[in-house]
């Protein structure tokens, strides 16, 4: 039986939807436009539905909700945070970046979970405090932090 997904992020933007809708989708794989037009927007990008819609200048975009992106590898996070700065995003801490609307995202690669989950404490600290100072995360150098 296939999944269904039965909750989608609705994010509310102050202005016409096409052009982040458009943006989205040629950031990830498999992905499209269900709908679109300046006020509502549908999409699935990489297998998750989201909605937009145009809801003016009423509510803001915060660093409270996330969008988290699991990469599989270090290349993975690089080509998704460069799109998004190259767009005109910005980066924050910790893997976290705004793009050029507001909305937060993560961009994570797999490692820093394995690595704060290690049952050696003091290595998974290590990992924990090179990953708080960095802007995206780079894995060889969570790798150099965690084996000390």
């Amino acid at each position: 039986m296939a999944s269904v997904q039965k909750i989608s992020p609705f994010l509310m933007f102050d202005g016409p939807v096409e052009e982040a809708a458009k943006f989205y989708v040629s950031v990830f794989p498999n992905s499209e436009i269900k709908s679109a037009n300046p006020m509502p927007a549908a999409i699935v990008a990489n297998g998750t539905e989201s909605l937009m819609f145009n809801g003016g200048s009423h509510f803001k975009f915060t660093p409270g909700i996330s969008l988290f992106v699991k990469s599989k590898d270090q290349a993975e996070a690089d080509l998704y945070w460069n799109k998004f700065l190259g767009s005109g995003g910005r980066e924050d801490n910790c893997g976290w970046l705004q793009d050029k609307w507001g909305v937060s995202w993560q961009i994570i690669p797999d490692a820093p979970g394995a690595y704060l989950g290690d049952a050696h404490r003091e290595k998974a600290n290590r990992a924990l405090q090179a990953m708080l100072k960095m802007k995206k995360i780079v894995v060889a150098d969570l790798d150099a932090a965690a084996n000390g």
